[in-house]
């Protein structure tokens, strides 16, 4: 009995020794750095010297307008990507589920910005949208219409949507791809019996389309939801977070803070920690509310 103990615990500890090289990796690059930045958030910490503050960082991270603008930026950014985003893709992938002459070619182009550099794409769109020389102006020049000339990247209101449609048109291809390998999941037998009960047109998406694809949505919103509360690159590229700091979001603000202007550390670590919290409640109270919904379908 020992012996046939030993063997098979043996056996189970081999199993588990392939499973060190991962825990290793979570526990250096992921758990580590998170229980420090949680103890650093609590600190002045300049990257040498640290000071315990306890809660000064948060409180002042409240009363800080910059901050709070930025939370209000990745506010817009979230809702405004995350709904266009979604919206459009369902719409490509419901057009493109289809099987007709060159829908490979046309799924590989709305996908192919999505595999590009997001700084490069950033960077070619600044300049395309650049107010002087840039391409959109030139041509609403050359065309007779100066008055839809703007500073698309300049005035803090069209500079905030840019940012939101040009992310939604480098990433569309993303969740259309999720979303045509729900509908691809779906059997044709539920369409023809549908087609037998008079459903057809909106009636056919909406009673047997939507509510199959449900786990493709959640995966598709929730995703998207969490890449967007950490928007950085497109804004980085394009604004720089200005003119001024009106095109911040919480994720730039944290660069600038520990990086751009300064030292305080500590100070960005807390806005880490802030954000990864509210990624966390945000991202929970979502996937249960999609969830249920899928139940209810």
């Amino acid at each position: 009995m020992n012996t046939l103990f030993r063997n098979r615990w043996k056996a189970e500890l081999q199993w588990l020794l392939f499973l060190v090289p991962a825990l290793a990796f979570y526990l250096v690059f992921i758990l580590l750095p998170t229980l420090s930045s949680t103890y650093y958030s609590l600190t002045d910490w300049d990257g040498i010297n640290s000071t315990f503050v306890g809660l000064a960082n948060y409180k002042e991270m409240f009363e800080d307008k910059m901050i709070l603008a930025s939370f209000r930026n990745t506010a817009l950014y979230t809702v405004g990507i995350t709904v266009l985003q979604n919206g459009l893709g369902l719409l490509a992938a419901l057009l493109l589920v289809r099987k007709f002459r060159g829908v490979n070619f046309m799924r590989t182009m709305i996908f192919l910005p999505y595999i590009f550099s997001s700084l490069l794409i950033g960077y070619v769109w600044g300049f395309i949208l650049e107010p002087n020389i840039g391409i959109v102006n030139t041509l609403l020049g050359a065309m007779g219409l100066d008055f839809l000339q703007a500073g698309w990247l300049s005035e803090p209101g069209i500079a905030r949507w840019m940012i939101v449609l040009i992310t939604t048109w480098q990433c569309l291809g993303y969740s259309m791809v999720i979303f045509i390998a729900g509908l691809q999941g779906i059997p044709q037998e539920l369409y023809e019996c549908g087609d037998l009960e008079g459903a057809t047109g909106f009636r056919r998406f909406r009673h047997i389309t939507f509510p199959l694809i449900a786990p493709a949505f959640t995966i598709s919103v929730t995703l998207t939801l969490i890449g967007d509360l950490q928007l950085f690159n497109q804004i980085y590229a394009l604004t720089g977070g200005g003119p001024g700091y009106a095109t911040e979001s919480v994720a730039t603000i944290i660069y600038r803070v520990g990086f751009g202007t300064g030292t305080q550390w500590g100070y960005g670590a807390a806005l880490s920690i802030t954000l990864f919290a509210v990624i966390l409640v945000l991202t929970v109270i979502l996937v249960t509310l999609l969830r249920r919904r899928e139940v209810e379908l």
